[in-house]
């Protein structure tokens, strides 16, 4: 009888499901979904009379959000109440990782909170940026020379 010289390779193990741990299933229930977040939010800047307010659906667009508000206030104090009002909703509904930039200065308020984008701004910075256009833009074709 013959033995085999062949080195014996050990089995690999079964993979293993990824199951949620208790913080991960908490977060996601804590978080609302992207239309009661928008929703939400455009309640907010209504009560703070927020002017020329637009939704841009990201949805298809970009991977990073499904909705980005666009809104103006009439002067730096506006645009601070506005975007303070706006964060304090977030956190209240279960929102904790929200990022701000802009707060300081107030001329533009950038408010992340994942699924919905919004930027509030002086009506002259908003003017310049015009950042409706940039994503509402319809994509065209290059032209071959």
């Amino acid at each position: 009888m013959s033995k085999s010289v062949l080195p014996k390779v050990p089995k690999k193990p079964a993979p293993k499901t990824a199951r949620k741990t208790s913080t991960q299933a908490a977060a996601l229930k804590a978080q609302p979904d992207a239309d009661k977040t928008l929703n939400m939010i455009l309640s907010r800047l209504d009560d703070m009379k927020a002017e020329e307010t637009v939704t841009i659906d990201l949805r298809g667009k970009s991977a990073y959000s499904d909705y980005m508000i666009v809104t103006s206030g009439r002067a730096n104090r506006h645009v601070g109440a506005i975007a303070e009002n706006v964060a304090k909703g977030l956190k209240e509904t279960g929102i904790k990782n929200l990022h701000i930039e802009g707060l300081p200065n107030c001329d533009w308020v950038l408010i992340d909170s994942g699924d919905v984008i919004v930027h509030v701004f002086r009506p002259e910075v908003r003017e310049f940026y015009n950042l409706e256009r940039l994503w509402t833009q319809v994509p065209t074709a290059a032209k071959a020379i």
